[in-house]
């Protein structure tokens, strides 16, 4: 009886029921008149770009398709919250990318708001404006998503959205103009250049992400922010590749290159020794 309509995972579509007929159904439960279910009806198709497609079966669509009118018919209603059940699960990677974008673009134009359940963290960064971590059933953090991304509120979250790179030490220094962090995994310390809510010497975890973290074979300038390794594994992603560098420490540091030119890591490879190294404000100091 609430305002609210839920599109599920598996798109749950009538298979004797055309497209058309699907889109119609909670209309009709509703009682709605027959010419304004044929206008509204008309409306959802015009609004998932199906108006070709209204006569035929759910069996005759492709999975993107099915998706739409599962959209459309959970939209006909004008409910003002929609549930969708990991909408993009049953896609391929590319087709998911795809509608991704098709699918916020049709949520922001029909203005309903929406809550989604994914364990896609890629899909939830593309799709959502606000977005809640949960672990156990409570919520970490709840934020924009480049609020999440690069300001994680503890290791769980830093953890489980995209690729990170922690490791643990303890308070150095405690300035208000900058911090440092002591770790037995690098042979220096780790440079903050802002003050955090924090005492000397207590237990943190510095977060860092791969794409912060810069890759070479010579030395950087300073004495902080580096480590010497030798490149123990390659991951070739087309348009970046994944460095795993190994440190004398044992500790392991993930560092993405762009692959901005044909065969630019050419230069480097497996065993070879390099530098990893990261700008002063590129890292994140959890406290929990």
């Amino acid at each position: 009886e609430r305002p609210i309509n839920m599109m599920f995972q598996s798109y749950a579509l009538f298979p004797h029921m055309t497209v058309e007929q699907n889109i119609a159904f909670g209309l009709k439960q509703d009682g709605m008149a027959r010419d304004a279910i044929a206008r509204r009806v008309g409306e959802m198709l015009e609004l998932v770009q199906l108006q070709k497609l209204g006569k035929r079966k759910p069996h005759q669509l492709s999975g993107g398709q099915q998706q739409r009118v599962a959209l459309a018919r959970s939209l006909a209603k004008s409910p003002k919250l929609l549930l969708l059940d990991e909408p993009m699960g049953a896609l391929d990677k590319k087709l998911r990318s795809q509608m991704q974008l098709e699918l916020v673009s049709i949520i922001e134009s029909s203005g309903v708001t929406c809550v989604m359940v994914t364990h896609d963290q890629e899909e939830a960064m593309t799709m959502a404006t606000r977005i809640a971590v949960m672990d156990a059933g409570w919520i970490q953090q709840v934020g924009k998503p480049d609020e999440v991304y690069e300001q994680p509120a503890n290791r769980f979250v830093a953890g489980f959205i995209g690729s990170v790179n922690l490791f643990d030490g303890v308070i150095d220094e405690d300035l208000p103009e900058y911090v440092t962090v002591r770790s037995p995994l690098f042979p220096a310390p780790v440079y903050i250049a802002h003050g955090i809510t924090c005492y000397e010497g207590q237990p943190v975890a510095f977060a860092l992400r791969p794409e912060k973290v810069m890759i070479g074979k010579d030395e950087p300038e300073g004495h902080t922010n580096k480590a010497q390794g030798v490149i123990e594994d390659i991951a070739y992603f087309g348009s970046h590749s994944v460095y795993h560098v190994r440190l004398p420490s044992g500790a392991k540091v993930l560092s993405n290159f762009a692959n901005s030119q044909r065969w630019a890591s050419d230069g480097l490879t497996w065993g070879d020794q390099v530098w990893v190294h990261w700008r002063d404000n590129d890292g994140v100091v959890l406290t929990s």
